[in-house]
């Protein structure tokens, strides 16, 4: 059966557009502002007429709006009206943040619309009686796109961000399962042995970086982050393609990078980008038809992988010891690897954390694991 899966094509829009786009983003947060002010006065009334304001309770008090402004039409204030309750009702907010359209905290652009405003013209897409043109337009051909919008990103420059939904023939992988553990001296470790190096993209631009925050350039100081962004997101794309292709199952550990950046650790845990790599590793298992599950890493750096004895260094001090040997069976480990095995073999028996596996039934062991076991228990009856 064909797989069929959302994925949102991000196109480079040509500088002509540049003027058009920054108005119509000041209207667009003239509109979003209003639904702010608007809700968090419906929802602190102190009558009985006190109420959460609904996207349709909104498109409802716009109506009309579209001859105030120039750039923007109804479908876009539909659109921002929707996307403003939803918003607010996931952040269960009286109010959310104001967008602000000038200064030095000056919002990013961002235009959203329904799928029947964006149509093709020749060479152009049309949108709002405005001709625009985007780079890699070829990408666009023979796909049917979804609800999107323009996005602007801290240099300046605009994006297309169009959901479309394509579809992939399932297949098989050669091999069947990896652990993946995550760390900071190596980004990835797998249980065959691969490993990332950690890049310190953000160490290597350090220097150009300050020397452009010095002369208060700003905006050369923004294209120095977006640089180490790009090689980052390079590598791990490269990463998690090749772990895609090669295995049916993947399983990666649930180190929480959002709690180790509040040490001083943060700027290498926030280099490494494992949040990032997940997401890499989530959607493309599902184009793929692959399974990929987050689980506990808890104690899979100080079990040993052959005989399940909690033998290995602890504490902060023992995160030194890269290699240690099992004083139970006396196997030796190396500390990423081993705790990439027992991730490995602790998936059949724990409860994911998150993933897109079809159930939660033990999977059979793959032929690594049980040989493995078979050695195990080879060693204890000889002992």
């Amino acid at each position: 059966m064909p797989l069929s899966f959302t994925r949102t094509l991000r196109l480079k829009v040509r500088t002509e557009a540049y003027a058009w786009l920054n108005a119509a983003a000041i209207e667009v947060n003239e509109v979003f502002n209003y639904c702010n002010e608007t809700s968090l006065k419906a929802a602190t009334r102190t009558d009985t007429k006190r109420k959460w304001l609904s996207g349709f309770d909104l498109c409802y008090l716009t109506a009309g709006a579209t001859q105030y402004f120039d750039k923007i039409g109804a479908d876009t204030i539909q659109s921002i009206c929707n996307h403003y309750a939803q918003k607010r009702q996931a952040a269960k907010r009286l109010k959310l943040r104001w967008r602000v359209s000038g200064g030095a905290r000056r919002s990013l652009g961002w235009i959203p619309f329904k799928a029947l405003s964006l149509k093709r013209q020749g060479v152009c897409l049309r949108f709002a009686g405005k001709c625009v043109r985007v780079f890699e337009r070829e990408r666009l051909q023979g796909v049917k796109w979804q609800g999107g919008c323009f996005a602007q990103d801290a240099v300046g420059d605009w994006w297309l961000c169009l959901p479309v939904k394509l579809e992939a023939e399932p297949s098989i992988a050669p091999r069947e399962a990896v652990g993946i553990d995550l760390g900071l001296k190596s980004i990835a470790v797998t249980s065959e042995g691969e490993r990332l190096a950690a890049g310190r993209w953000t160490q290597g631009y350090a220097d150009k970086l300050s020397s452009a925050q010095r002369r208060g350039h700003k905006r050369q100081a923004k294209r120095i982050h977006r640089k180490a962004l790009r090689c980052r997101a390079d590598a791990l794309h490269k990463f998690s393609r090749k772990m895609v292709d090669r295995y049916q199952r993947i399983i990666v550990g649930d180190v929480s990078s959002l709690k180790l950046a509040r040490t001083r650790m943060a700027k290498c845990v926030l280099d490494s980008g494992w949040g990032m790599l997940k997401d890499f590793l989530d959607y493309k298992s599902q184009q793929a038809a692959r399974t990929f599950e987050v689980i506990s890493e808890r104690n899979t750096s100080v079990t040993c992988s052959t005989c399940g004895a909690l033998s290995g260094p602890r504490g902060v001090n023992g995160l030194i010891v890269r290699s240690w040997v099992c004083g139970d069976c006396g196997e030796s480990h190396d500390r990423d690897q081993n705790a990439a095995r027992n991730i490995l073999i602790g998936s059949r028996c724990r409860t994911s954390v998150r993933g897109n596996e079809s159930s939660t039934s033990l999977v059979p062991p793959s032929s690594a694991s049980r040989a493995r076991e078979v050695g195990t228990e080879t060693a204890r009856a000889a002992a």
